[in-house]
């Protein structure tokens, strides 16, 4: 027998002993969630209910395997049959036995991201004969074809919100999405969308087959339900209906996950779809000091939507955190990576300090600073900022305005616009290698002589961006030529090529930022390339430890723990993020990304607020500090607050 009252706390023994029927358990941060699941998983099975008809899902396969080896520790030999892993795992292995009933054969091929990209783009070209300029490209389409699945969303609702610039080619759009659901099933392959599609239309579609596996299984738990879709939450009900033996763990305070299509709704409105459920909260955190979790329980609260709870510390009292009042975007890189220097000489191992930031455009000038510094990181949240493809494609407009002798940039530039292939952009690059002035002689009227007829269109396109941006600023100040090239241009190929076109945006105006700091292309050029070789170094830098610190937006920090946390850009605008609050429902999902990002600290936590900032369009501005510290402490001087404030000259 599993000594439960040893191994686990009042609150997690309650969830782990419980009956049958619905089950809620809110767990929040730092609460010993997986070991509550773990633990319920083998005392099921320890009171007799065979491995088999056993379900757990999870989140990924890493968890799943974790788990399970887990587990199998606690009940040798029993658990082997269990059925474990991600919502598309499950779904795979039910659809390989009942396939043929929807029309499929049992060998049926699942498409990996790559071959479902290239299948669009067959699609697109069946069903638009001569594709118009700014038709989405296949990557984008599959993503707005996925996501419109997963929320159960109809398609023009997902374009006119989300993509509302694509709304012109909408009758397109929905035939080739005809097309692509057609041709997959003409081909036997399914995409990984098709397999919770597929699963779920088995078991609308065919009763017995969905009677089957709830006779079947018995227990069904989920992990991270406040992470699921429409499409997820409704097969974990078809599975549970019946029996009703469904626990799902969750915490709705950190659901935060919307942008991929994850429904708030589906923990929200488990006590309304179940009457009779039972909710437990798991409120004790093991990670946090009390001062921490004061912070992180005063913002929560001020969210409406919730289930309420309290996190109770374990850990002995600590420092307060601190709320870090900065000239700037570059003093605060600086104040980081100052202390992140303070910190590792007293001691304290790189890998246990991270710096959280709302999006990744945020940590620029921390990553430039750290770089200076020769200090080692790890940039979670993505690439190095100015190996991004879209910032190198930036770097190469402001190289040919600087230097039309740039080869790699023309050509770089060139292959963007239509009609442009390898051989055309070298025919180009020969005629503007032997002229005088290339980017004279490029905008002259000549160059449209010498090009192909099928790439005029494409470099008259080129030669208006460029042209634009030489007369915006015929001095060449870097950050007004990047707006010029994104105003008359660019803006527009992101939008047709990339579905996180918002994002690489806001990349672009930090860099317009940066920018700004420079008077002359030389000058900034120059700088970028010392930064980009820098970043090269720095990927083997010492820090005189193990490990290195570390770089990430708090989506990508959700789930982990650091000794120290520096929190970036704590201003409105910023955190919460302006163009999130515009959505329903943003400004809690925004907050409920606060509290994520306030309860990855174990120790210390180091909040920085730039007093001002650069906005492309607008210039340097005064901030505002974030909402979410300033609702919880209209004085932070007061003795009470939740935190001190420092102001750093």
């Amino acid at each position: 027998m599993i000594p439960y009252e040893r191994e686990l706390n009042e609150e997690q023994l309650c969830v782990v002993l419980e009956g049958e029927g619905p089950l809620l358990v809110l767990a929040g941060a730092g609460s010993g969630k997986t070991r509550t699941l773990i633990y319920r998983v083998a005392r099921l099975i320890e009171t007799g209910i065979p491995p088999w008809r056993i379900v757990l899902a999870t989140f990924t396969n890493k968890a799943a395997r974790a788990m399970l080896t887990r587990v199998a520790q606690l009940v040798p030999h029993e658990a082997g049959s269990l059925w474990g892993g991600t919502f598309h795992h499950l779904g795979h292995r039910i659809l390989r036995r009942h396939c043929q009933r929807l029309g499929y054969e049992q060998n049926f091929t699942i498409l990996d991201a790559e071959d479902a990209v290239s299948f669009v783009g067959a699609c697109i070209s069946e069903v638009i004969a001569h594709k118009q300029a700014r038709f989405p490209k296949k990557d984008v389409l599959l993503g707005i074809m996925s996501l419109a699945v997963n929320t159960g969303t109809p398609l023009e609702e997902v374009i006119n919100s989300r993509y509302p610039y694509f709304l012109t080619y909408l009758d397109d759009i929905r035939a080739v999405a005809e097309l692509y659901g057609r041709r997959k099933r003409e081909q036997n392959v399914m995409d990984f969308d098709d397999l919770l599609l597929n699963w779920r239309r088995l078991f609308l579609e065919c009763p017995d087959i969905g009677d089957e596996y709830r006779r079947r299984f018995l227990h069904i738990l989920v992990d991270e339900y406040q992470d699921t879709n429409a499409l997820q939450g409704e097969l974990t009900d078809l599975l549970g209906k019946g029996h009703r033996n469904l626990m799902v763990v969750g915490d709705d305070a950190q659901s935060i996950y919307a942008f991929r299509g994850a429904n708030y709704e589906n923990i929200l409105s488990f006590p309304r779809r179940y009457p009779d459920c039972r909710i437990f909260r798991l409120e004790t955190n093991y990670r946090s000091t009390p001062e921490i979790l004061r912070l992180a329980n005063l913002s929560i609260e001020k969210n409406v939507r919730q289930f309420p709870k309290v996190l109770r510390p374990v850990r002995a009292p600590g420092l307060k955190p601190v709320l870090v009042s900065l000239r700037n975007a570059e003093d605060q890189a600086q104040f980081a990576a100052q202390l992140i220097a303070e910190k590792i000489s007293s001691g304290i191992e790189p890998n246990q300090i991270a710096v959280l930031y709302r999006a990744h455009y945020q940590a620029l000038e921390v990553q430039l600073t750290l770089n200076h510094r020769g200090v080692a990181y790890e940039l979670r949240s993505g690439l190095r900022f100015f190996e991004q493809a879209h910032v190198k494609d930036m770097v190469a407009y402001l190289r040919i305005l600087d230097n039309g002798r740039d080869e790699l940039s023309w050509k770089r530039v060139l292959l963007q616009y239509g009609g442009v292939g390898r051989v055309t952009a070298e025919k180009i690059w020969r005629y503007l290698s032997e002229a005088p002035a290339p980017l004279g002689y490029f905008l002259g009227d000549e160059i449209l002589r010498v090009v192909p007829r099928g790439a005029r269109g494409g470099i008259s396109s080129c030669r208006r961006t460029l042209d634009a941006a030489l007369r915006a600023s015929p001095e060449g100040r870097p950050a007004v030529l990047i707006d010029a090239v994104l105003k008359d241009g660019y803006e527009t190929y992101l939008q047709e090529n990339y579905a996180d076109a918002l994002s690489r945006l806001d990349d672009l105006a930090q860099l317009a930022a940066f920018a700004d700091r420079f008077s002359s292309l030389t000058e900034f050029l120059g700088e970028v390339a010392l930064q980009t070789s820098r970043a090269e170094v720095g990927e083997d830098g010492e820090t005189g430890r193990e490990g290195k610190v570390v770089l990430s937006t708090i989506h990508q920090a959700k789930g982990l723990e650091w000794r120290i946390v520096v929190i970036l850009w704590c201003v409105d605008g910023m955190l919460p993020l302006a163009r999130s609050l515009q959505e329903p429902a943003g400004e809690e999902e925004e907050r409920r990304l606060f509290y994520v990002a306030v309860t990855r600290a174990k120790e210390e936590l180091y909040l920085c607020r730039p007093v001002v900032s650069y906005r492309r369009g607008i210039g340097h501005e005064q901030t505002r500090l974030s909402r979410f510290l300033a609702e919880v402490a209209p004085s932070p001087y007061d003795r009470d607050a939740p935190y001190e404030v420092w102001r750093v000259e």
